[in-house]
């Protein structure tokens, strides 16, 4: 059977909220929400309101030279360089160019730039753009994989995230966890839903949701 999607109005009517009650496992751990974010990282419409208000929670005097897009937010991460760059705009970006690039997964799952991208990286001030900040993992790999690089990381902002801090960073985000008070995300080993024998819904990544 489909997992059940459910979709909440928000202040801002061009990024709903969009839901699914259940248990779920992901790479890292088991969660009791699945956050569908599916339409605003594809969507242009919403992928640009997305945008907007990212932008609009950045400083003046933040220096972003790359966004970095996780999860499939490369839609998002354009309009947001757009948005950045625009002239006019209170930003320290203004009228300059901006990369937007997302790292190569290699089959251990660590991430790496190849010798074409890493320019864009080295020495540059980057915003790491994520989906969904929930365990904190995959931002923190990020940050880890950019001082590699030798990037400078500048910030971390999500569509959604249970984090509000990452990697000494705090977390911007549209959605936080005030809109689920009782987002539960665990290890397999510690989830609640296992011990009470309660069978999994579904399996959930970046790219969506395979029910069982």
């Amino acid at each position: 059977m489909a997992v059940k999607i459910i979709e909440y109005p928000n202040r801002n009517s061009m990024i709903p909220f969009r839901v699914a009650a259940g248990h779920f496992a992901t790479n890292h751990s088991h969660i009791n929400y699945y956050v569908d974010l599916t339409m605003t990282k594809y969507c242009l419409s919403e992928a640009r309101a997305a945008a907007l208000e990212l932008a609009s929670k950045f400083e003046s005097n933040t220096i972003i030279d790359t966004i970095l897009c996780l999860d499939g937010t490369e839609v998002i991460g354009a309009c947001m360089a757009s948005e950045l760059t625009r002239g006019g705009f209170n930003s320290m970006n203004a009228n300059r160019t901006i990369y937007v690039v997302t790292p190569e997964h290699t089959v251990g799952s660590q991430l790496i730039f190849r010798e074409n991208i890493s320019p864009m990286i080295t020495d540059k001030h980057v915003l790491i753009l994520a989906a969904s900040v929930a365990t904190g993992y995959t931002a923190q790999e990020a940050v880890n994989v950019l001082r590699y690089y030798n990037g400078i990381p500048v910030g971390i902002c999500s569509i959604f995230a249970r984090a509000t801090e990452c990697a000494g960073f705090p977390v911007t985000t549209i959605f936080d966890s005030s809109i689920l008070p009782d987002y539960m995300s665990v290890a397999a080993h510690e989830c609640p839903l296992c011990k009470a024998k309660l069978r999994l819904d579904a399996m959930v990544n970046t790219f969506g949701i395979s029910s069982f």
